[in-house]
């Protein structure tokens, strides 16, 4: 292909910046024309264009064009099933030709043939994994398109999906029927005198091991103040809403830019929604209405965000529903702008401040991280939860708790957080926040000895054994390297995608996987297909959980349901790959060798299309994680097929047993030392033995102590976990005797009743 002298980098963002301005008012139309003219002018292409998809046709029609007769635009239309452009949106993928010959039958477009112009590349656009249009790019010259121009055109056209959502976002919402009773309070909890002084200790739930101080607040507190103990000053203008607004902007965009620096792989402009309401004339526009018909601003900012989130919460659907904290921040925001110095209003950048909510999204806990939230309080969740286990990846202390009388407590209550026994102290005394303080100096003291610590894992006779850690975030890789994790033995890849509100492109997946191989530095990285389906949703892609979703649609099953989003993942980790010899790639919740090779195909199909496009890439090591009493029956034939395996223990306990794990009604039968645990574990060890092949065991059964043992008895030498968990199991396994460990292990596989297993475990400890 012939080479054009065109920046794909200075496209990117040129569309970027476009589309981070977009005025609702001018419309998408016109976002859209400036965006073909852009594009046009960047690759000097003859032709742009965009069309998007009528679904109740089953059309495509232009709606914006750049190098065409400007009278097409809204009149030209085509079905779906006619030429290359309905083909690309047909099949949601990518099609350049550069040949007359290449074409196939095209509807007629007045001057614009295969002749005419032979050089062609389509870009489906998709909207929370729907159809959404094609943008079009066309040349007279030959061959004109490079693999460049591919890779620029897919991020383009997820730039434009997500402007698309936006602008349906708030159409919806423009059109959404009024409350005719205005806003309604929310019903409040009375308060419990008990909670007004002195100090008080609420159990709960651990859900992350850190521990914190700070003072409470509530999400959206001020809009459930009565009026009459929440006066607003009078004296405020026009103009000082004017300058709330500019400063709230300003707040939100330096947000944006620390969490991305923080959170590199998931914080992809995580506050679009709370700018894009602040901008709208129908928000924004319609205070200012109302101020300049008498009303006092702080009144107007509060009705307009009491009507707002009045109108989200009673939602059919569920995109606005989950706009609900936004709009609440955000009218906190405004209103602590917009008030003068010597007014009270709770800072709402929550730094070091305790908040406490119902229920947060992942990606509202990103939001508090940014600001350096002390801690948090929720009230609904497991303690195994995706918000759980990112608050820890975080290091925010989090307890789940029941007692609903904490929604009352008065703002700037002094509250200490223990997320490691799960005890919520209400304005804790001074003993109680000296002995918090020396935990903490203790805890940062293991830290620096991790610090200190040798990279080797030995037995005390000698034995080398690995510590991986497992990944949730980039962000987590500073704590790994630190505690000198041996690489990373799982890298759970859906958070990105759990957090944000549009799918993560191809091209953002790729940048994120090559930053992990990057900073690992040669250390070897598995990196494990997406983990959707449970409690692990996408609030962007329409899920049907039923009775039991832990037996639903989830993780490879999901994956090999939508191969468009198994296939972007997986090409993004095979570029990612390429200089990277320890890449890895491994398939979650496989039930059958069926399913396995599923996955392999679509895995080596992904490799021919990179190859055919000229893209780098290399084909890594396939593993699969063991985790379903299924996958266990056939252990032989999965260690035959894989390159590797991976115990997925919290899960294999869960399915084996029947336990729900996040269930505090059935914890007591999770045991990881029942007899069917055991064998299964051997089980598993000895096929992958008997294949030739490596084999680790990840999750929280590597970090009980009374367990490593026996896990070293049968011949694990390959541990992931938490890597704040690794110095303190380094320690443990630096005390075991590995044929004392290998006995124990014969003799507990023998046994049939937990209780005589947890005796034996218990006399093992004890015996030194």
């Amino acid at each position: 292909m012939t080479e054009a002298p065109r920046d794909n980098v200075e496209l990117m963002c040129d569309i970027s910046d476009l589309v981070a301005h977009f005025d609702l008012e001018a419309g998408v139309d016109e976002l859209l024309q400036r965006i073909v003219a852009t594009v046009a002018r960047h690759t000097q292409a003859d032709v742009c264009a965009v069309y998007l998809y009528e679904s109740a046709l089953n059309e495509l029609v232009l709606r914006a064009a750049h190098g065409m007769n400007p009278a097409w635009v809204g009149q030209l239309r085509f079905r779906i099933d006619e030429g290359l452009i309905g083909a690309s949106l047909r099949q949601m993928r990518a099609i350049c030709v550069g040949k007359p010959g290449d074409h196939k039958p095209h509807p007629p477009i007045p001057g614009l043939t295969a002749k005419s112009h032979p050089s062609l590349l389509a870009v489906p656009i998709q909207r929370k994994m729907n159809p959404a249009g094609v943008v079009v790019v066309q040349d007279s010259r030959p061959e004109y398109f490079t693999s460049r121009d591919v890779q620029a055109m897919r991020i383009i056209a997820a730039q434009l999906a997500g402007a698309i959502e936006n602008a349906h976002l708030m159409m919806r919402l423009r059109g959404a029927p009024e409350n005719g009773s205005g806003w309604v309070p929310e019903v409040l909890y009375p308060v419990d005198t008990t909670f007004e002084t002195g100090t008080h200790q609420i159990p709960g739930r651990r859900a992350s091991g850190f521990m914190g101080m700070g003072l409470s607040t509530r999400m959206g507190h001020y809009l459930s103040q009565n009026p009459a103990k929440y006066l607003c000053p009078l004296d405020l203008t026009e103009e000082d809403f004017d300058k709330a607004i500019a400063e709230t902007e300003r707040q939100l965009r330096e947000l944006q830019a620390r969490l991305e620096e923080k959170l590199q792989d998931a914080a992809s402009m995580i506050f679009d929604a709370h700018i894009l309401i602040l901008r709208d004339d129908a928000f924004s526009g319609e205070i200012r209405r109302n101020i300049r018909s008498g009303k006092n601003p702080w009144t107007a900012v509060l009705d307009e965000v009491r009507r707002y989130v009045e109108m989200f919460r009673n939602s059919p659907n569920p995109t606005l529903r989950e706009k609900v904290f936004d709009v609440e921040d955000l009218g906190h925001r405004l209103l602590y702008n917009l008030a003068p110095p010597s007014f009270e209003i709770t800072q709402p950048d929550y730094t070091g401040q305790i908040v406490i909510a119902e229920d947060l999204l992942p990606s509202e806990i990103l939001k508090l991280a940014s600001e350096q939230v002390a801690g948090l309080i929720l009230l609904s969740g497991g303690q195994h939860s995706h918000v759980a286990i990112l608050a820890n990846a975080l290091q925010i202390p989090l307890v789940m708790a029941s007692d609903r009388r904490l929604l009352d407590l008065p703002e700037h209550t002094p509250i200490l957080l223990d997320g490691k026994d799960g005890r919520i102290i209400i304005r804790p005394g001074e003993e109680t926040i000296q002995a918090m303080r020396e935990s903490r100096r203790a805890l940062a003291g293991s830290d620096h000895a991790a610090e200190a610590d040798s990279s080797e894992t030995r037995t005390r006779d000698g034995i080398s054994i690995r510590l991986a850690a497992n990944l949730n975030l980039l962000h987590e890789l500073d704590t790994a390297r630190r505690v000198k994790a041996e690489g990373i033995g799982l890298y759970r890849t859906e958070f990105p995608f759990i957090v944000r509100s549009l799918l993560p492109t191809e091209e953002e997946q790729y940048q994120s996987y090559s930053e992990i191989l990057e900073r690992i530095e040669g250390r070897p990285v598995v990196f494990r297909t997406l983990d959707i389906g449970a409690d692990k949703a996408l609030s962007y892609f329409p899920m049907c959980h039923g009775n039991n979703p832990l037996l639903g649609l989830r993780a490879l099953r999901f994956t090999l349901r939508n191969p468009e989003i198994f296939k972007q993942q997986l090409r993004a980790i095979l570029r990612a790959a390429h200089g990277h010899p320890e890449a890895r790639i491994m398939f979650p919740m496989v039930a059958s060798l069926d399913e396995f090779m599923g996955a392999k195909q679509i895995t080596l199909e992904c490799a021919a299309e990179l190859e055919r496009e000229g893209i780098p890439h290399r084909l890594p090591a396939l593993g699969t994680m063991i985790e379903l009493p299924s996958a266990v029956l056939i252990a032989d034939e999965l260690a035959a097929a894989a390159d590797f395996l991976s115990i997925g223990s919290n899960d294999l306990i869960q399915y084996m047993l029947a336990v729900d794990r996040t269930n505090d009604e059935v914890a007591a039968w999770f045991s990881p030392h029942h007899p069917a645990i055991l064998r299964s574990l051997n089980r598993v060890v000895r096929a992958a033995e008997q294949a030739g092949k490596p084999v680790s065991l990840c999750g929280n059964l590597a970090t009980h102590a009374r367990m490593l043992p026996f896990l070293l008895g049968i011949g694990l030498r390959s541990f992931s976990l938490d890597p704040l968990q690794i110095p303190a199991v380094r320690r443990h396994i630096a005390n075991i005797d590995l044929p004392r460990a290998t006995a124990l292990a014969s003799r507990l596989l023998e046994l049939g009743q937990t209780e005589e297993i947890s005796e034996a475990l218990d006399a093992f400890a004890t015996s030194g």
